[in-house]
């Protein structure tokens, strides 16, 4: 069997799981769940067909490695915050008391589990590519490899940032000024771990180009080939579950809107510097 058949009928089961465990529990979160995982065992069934072929599998070795050291730190991530004790993302909870039922259910279906679980299938047709095009390893994947691994360390240091805030927020009582994260890489960016969690999808997608390049599909060819779909699509869900965060954030801290003035969304950039203060008359 195909690998690629092989992960849509996995992506269709663990579909079917989320959405039943859902109407079940009444709890949207099952897929946030199965974010860390999914890809990692897609990954690896690309992976493992490349393997088997008995062609060069390096650069497929490389794209699971990685991919598995980003299920590992995000699952960790996911498990200390209690992703997997049944507490339900709060976001779920605000569009539920939005919508009448029968309307939330039909974005249970379509969006939360339609959407997210068919881009994790997106995501990793990259490594699809680079099975279908195998070709040894070069200095770009080299170099790829490594801004990876740099997007997953600053991505678990913001997640460090965040999580000792909000720890330390609670020891607190639940009040901490001004609210939400400010220091460390927060200075620079209001959801520095988004950034780089989007951009190691969009390295992934570079390697896959790459093995295209390097198997004679030609410069332009090779670098803009259909699983860019993937990466946008993940920029997309990103851009608007940020844009969803901030208006509740907003709604809950006043000093929200400066520290929005200020502070870049996505992209770490140098804080904006606050207005001069007109002198008194």
């Amino acid at each position: 069997m195909e690998p690629l058949l092989i992960v849509i009928l996995t992506a269709a089961v663990a579909s079917a799981a989320c959405w039943i465990l859902s109407l079940l529990t009444r709890d949207t979160s099952w897929v946030d769940r199965a974010w860390s995982i999914l890809p990692v065992v897609y990954i690896w069934i690309f992976a493992g067909a490349g393997i088997a072929s008995g062609d060069d599998a390096g650069r497929l070795t490389l794209m699971a490695a990685l991919v598995t050291a980003w299920g590992i730190r995000l699952t960790f991530n996911f498990a200390r915050k209690g992703g997997y004790t049944g507490m339900e993302d709060y976001r779920w909870a605000i569009l539920r008391g939005r919508m009448k039922p029968w309307q939330f259910q039909i974005f249970n279906l379509l969006f939360i589990i339609g959407y997210q679980m068919t881009l994790l299938v997106l995501i990793t047709l990259p490594a699809e590519v680079a099975r279908q095009n195998p070709a040894p390893l070069n200095a770009a994947d080299l170099l790829l490899g490594a801004l990876f691994l740099l997007l997953l360390v600053g991505e678990t240091v913001a997640d460090r940032e965040q999580w000792e805030f909000h720890r330390r927020k609670k020891q607190a009582g639940g009040t901490l000024a001004p609210g939400f994260v400010t220091e460390g890489l927060f200075r620079y960016s209001r959801h520095p771990n988004f950034f780089f969690e989007q951009s190691q999808w969009w390295v992934l997608y570079a390697i896959g180009a790459s093995a295209a390049v390097a198997s004679g599909a030609g410069f332009l060819g090779g670098v803009i080939n259909g699983t860019i779909i993937g990466p946008i699509l993940l920029s997309v869900l990103f851009v608007g579950s940020t844009i969803f965060t901030e208006s509740i954030t907003a709604g809950k801290y006043p000093a929200y809107a400066e520290y929005r003035r200020r502070t870049s969304m996505l992209i770490p950039w140098p804080p904006r510097a606050r207005p001069v203060a007109e002198p008194a008359a």
